[in-house]
């Protein structure tokens, strides 16, 4: 075996933004990875196929199909591909300013477009850590300055969680472990739960997802069903998180939102802003 090969799918979906079942599709499909076999029989991949991996999303975010972008990723051609003429190398920040030039704007079929060409060429992790969650937070600050309505950042709040949940169809299937997801009573803000949710999915968990504005009491209620590996809560405020504080007793309890850096919880994880760094952590 060449001393390259030393990454499990895991660790290559970690360092390429692609979740694993993609991968998979990708090497069964095109014959994009090349991984080896160890000792004991796992698939090792090496740091040519995380090139690989790189040299095809590179070359979809220029516009080509997905089987052209393999062809030329495994070539080993990642530089010379040529750009289609007027197709921009996708940059966080061009498209964070594109989705938001129509949301602002209260232009939805065209916030629908951007959002709409963004997942045909990313993975899930990348538009969620990479644009999604960026903008949303940029949104909040612009506000509080006064540079946006309430008006512009409830409808883009709004068009964004309804793309996320669409997303999230189907994730409570499978058989990985479960997490319940919550934001507690008086606590409506759940984007960022939703995120989370999605980057535990991409990583083969399975989501209960309860919402906004849930009584403690429903939490544990649902708990006591569903058995979960992880009871995850999340608000703006600490007290909400605090009315939780029981949980930590009988579960693995982990809170987040901003409300997570003042709430007086013990026996329990906090959670940052970036919900794909914390999914990766907590499935470690």
């Amino acid at each position: 075996m060449g001393d390259d090969a030393h990454l499990r799918i895991g660790e290559l979906s970690r360092r390429s933004g692609v979740s694993p079942e993609l991968l998979r599709a990708w090497e069964r499909r095109y014959g994009l990875l090349r991984p080896e076999r160890s000792a004991g029989g796992l698939r090792l991949y090496s740091s040519g196929d995380l090139e690989r991996v790189r040299a095809m999303q590179r070359h979809m975010t220029q516009g080509l199909a997905a089987r052209e972008a393999a062809a030329l990723a495994g070539r080993g051609a990642a530089e010379a591909a040529p750009r289609q003429a007027g197709v921009p190398v996708f940059a966080p920040e061009q498209a964070r300013a594109e989705l938001g030039d129509a949301l602002e704007a209260f232009d939805e079929p065209r916030g629908q477009g951007v959002f709409d060409e963004l997942l045909s060429t990313m993975s899930v992790d990348a538009l969620v850590a990479e644009v999604v969650m960026p903008y949303l937070h940029d949104v909040g600050e612009r506000w509080q300055r006064g540079e946006l309505s309430v008006a512009q950042e409830h409808f883009a709040s709004s068009v964004l969680r309804g793309r996320l949940l669409g997303l999230a169809r189907g994730w409570g299937r499978g058989a990985g472990p479960r997490a319940l997801l919550a934001c507690p009573e008086d606590e409506r803000h759940d984007l960022g739960l939703i995120a989370f949710g999605l980057a535990l999915r991409e990583r083969g968990w399975r989501i209960d997802y309860l919402g906004p504005d849930t009584p403690v009491e429903s939490i544990e209620e649902a708990a006591r069903r569903t058995a979960p590996a992880v009871v995850v809560l999340c608000a703006v405020r600490p007290e909400p998180l605090e009315q939780g504080a029981a949980l930590a007793a009988r579960y693995r309890v982990a809170i987040a939102g901003a409300g997570a850096k003042l709430a007086s919880v013990r026996g329990v994880e906090r959670l940052t802003d970036d919900p794909v760094t914390e999914a990766e952590r907590l499935v470690s």
